[in-house]
């Protein structure tokens, strides 16, 4: 499409909705709107005019003013005064009048009888080119209407994690277009975790979009989202829908993800039970042996069948034993490990302070190892009040007991 033929025929440029749902209610909670134009050919989107730079920017804050205005007309004319209305814009066109005439426009629809409060700005941070102290002062500004800032398409171009947390947004869009690509999902999966800690350090909302098989929506439930988006659920459309659409089903899918999450979790918890038993009867029989490193070389032999690596640290982290480490399925005594200190490590001490509280063992999360790159769990027992054994479990072990994931 050429640039002025959308410009002028301004009657054609129309808005489209896209729904969002909500992980608590399982109902509409918003919309995004998109701009879309009314072609001989049929409904076209505007997002490659909205986002070609050699298009002047006066056509693109014409067109843009004229899919907003009709999309708040269409709002305001709806029953539902609580539906939150996600608006586009290119923040590079925003700091051009520091946002005046976007405010400008949000006033007229104030005095009409819409809330600010239900306007959500969303921005795309890394299309940015301009200075982002400046862009977080605007939005710091712009928020003291009652106003949302949303980040778009975070993790699909390595957003900046710094720049997030400058721009302090009260939303993240979480894309999940990558995870459909397997070469790159667990990567990709890594840099999503990452993000998502810091929108919980910074208070910010989890929204996933571009959510469009059944496994993505379970990704989303399983990683903190409370709002959801994507073909899977509703694709854009002229009109809104009603806010309980997909509610049932919504409701079936959540069921289905809880049962899984509830046998998981049991699996886990059976693995716990199952290894505090083993390793108590264990430490029983060898409570007799002269040293740590005697003691780690008789539990090996026992454990063979489940871990690659024992040792023993105290109460600070550091290691009262040497490694015993299954290498080509030899067990062998690595003494160049003793005395190193593993405090540093996420969750050590506070993993150590429950063991002491509980007398009892405790089962890691996955993770990978520095060492081996492989995807392991730690189970840590608690020796006495100041000794604590670590038994690294293999990938194999826990691929056949359905706990690597």
């Amino acid at each position: 499409m050429d640039a002025l033929d959308i410009v002028t025929n301004l009657q054609r440029v129309i808005p489209y909705y896209q729904a969002i749902f909500s992980a608590d209610e399982h109902r509409v909670i918003g919309y995004e709107v998109l701009g879309r134009y009314r072609s001989e050919d049929g409904i076209v989107s505007l997002g490659p005019f909205f986002h070609d730079e050699a298009i002047p920017e006066e056509f693109r804050l014409e067109v843009d003013e004229v899919v907003t205005r009709k999309a708040l007309d269409h709002f305001l004319l709806n029953d539902d005064h609580s539906l939150l209305i996600f608006l586009n814009q290119d923040a590079n066109l925003l700091m051009m009048d520091r946002a005046e005439s976007f405010l400008s426009l949000l006033f007229q629809y104030k005095e009409k009888g819409l809330s600010l409060d239900r306007i959500v700005l969303e921005i795309n941070e890394p299309f940015f080119k301009g200075d982002f102290n400046q862009l977080s002062h605007l939005l710091t500004y712009i928020r003291t209407y009652g106003i949302r800032v949303a980040l778009d398409h975070i993790g699909e171009h390595s957003s900046n994690l710094e720049r997030i947390s400058l721009l302090a947004p009260d939303i993240l869009k979480m894309d999940l277009h990558e995870l459909r690509k397997i070469s790159s999902s667990y990567s990709y999966q890594d840099v999503l975790y990452s993000i998502s800690l810091l929108a919980r350090k910074m208070g910010a909302t989890l929204l996933y979009e571009d959510i469009e098989t059944s496994f993505q929506l379970q990704y989303a439930w399983q990683n903190g989202g409370r709002y959801y988006q994507g073909y899977y659920l509703a694709e854009p459309q002229s009109a809104l829908l009603p806010a309980d659409f997909l509610k049932d089903r919504l409701r079936q899918e959540c069921h289905g993800f809880i049962q899984l999450e509830k046998k998981k979790l049991q699996i886990l918890y059976n693995i716990s039970e199952q290894f505090q038993q083993r390793v108590t009867a264990l430490l029983s029989k060898y409570k007799k042996t002269a040293s740590f490193d005697e003691l780690i070389s008789s539990l090996a032999a026992e454990l063979s069948d489940v871990c690659f690596r024992i040792y023993v640290c105290d109460e600070d982290g550091f290691q009262k034993s040497a490694n015993i480490f299954k290498k080509s399925h030899v067990w062998e005594l690595q003494p160049e490990y003793y005395m190193k200190n593993w405090s540093w490590r996420p969750y050590f001490l506070e993993n150590i302070v429950r063991m002491r509280s509980r007398k009892r063992g405790i089962l890691s999360d996955l993770y990978g190892d520095i060492e081996t790159g492989e995807t392991i769990r730690t189970y840590s027992y608690p020796i006495d009040e100041c000794h604590y054994l670590f038994i690294d479990l293999s990938y194999s072990y826990l691929f056949e007991h359905d706990a690597h994931y």
